[in-house]
C-alpha cells in the first residue's frame, strides 16, 4: 500500500493518525502487535527515526504499549478510547466549522437537515 505524505504536516504525525485510522478500523485489533519500526520505515521509505516518534506518541497517548524484546502491540480499550476522542473532535470541531459553511452558502438549518436525511447518512 502506498501512502501520498503532504506538507501540511509532519510525516510522523501523519504516520501516527493512519495507525490510530487502523487501530479504529479493526485493522490492527487490540491486542496484536502493530509492524515492527524497521518494517514500516522499509515499506514507506522513511526514517526510523519517524517511525518511532509516531508510535511513541501513540504510546504517550496510552493506545499502544512497549513489550520488550517483542515490540509494540494494541492496548485493549485503544479503538474505543480513540472512536470516542474522535467523535468529540468532530462534534467540537467539524460540526461548527460545516454549519458555519452552510451559513455563508445561505443555507438554512432546516435544508441541511433535510439534505442529511435524504442522503441517509450514507456515501455516495
Amino acid at each position: 500500500m502506498t501512502v501520498e505524505w503532504n506538507d501540511k504536516q509532519p510525516i510522523y504525525r501523519q504516520l501516527r493518525d493512519l495507525v490510530a485510522e487502523r487501530i479504529m478500523d479493526g485493522s490492527f485489533p487490540e491486542g496484536d502487535a502493530v509492524p515492527s519500526v524497521r518494517q514500516v520505515a522499509s515499506d514507506y521509505q522513511i526514517n526510523h527515526l519517524t517511525v518511532g516518534k509516531a508510535y511513541q506518541e501513540l504510546v504517550d497517548a496510552g493506545l499502544l504499549e512497549k513489550r520488550r524484546g517483542l515490540g509494540m502491540f494494541v492496548k485493549e480499550g485503544a479503538a474505543k478510547a480513540l472512536t470516542s476522542n474522535e467523535k468529540q473532535q468532530f462534534i467540537d470541531e467539524e460540526v461548527p466549522a460545516f454549519l458555519d459553511r452552510a451559513r455563508v452558502l445561505g443555507l438554512e438549518l432546516q435544508e441541511v437537515v433535510d439534505l442529511l436525511l435524504a442522503s441517509g447518512g450514507e456515501s455516495q
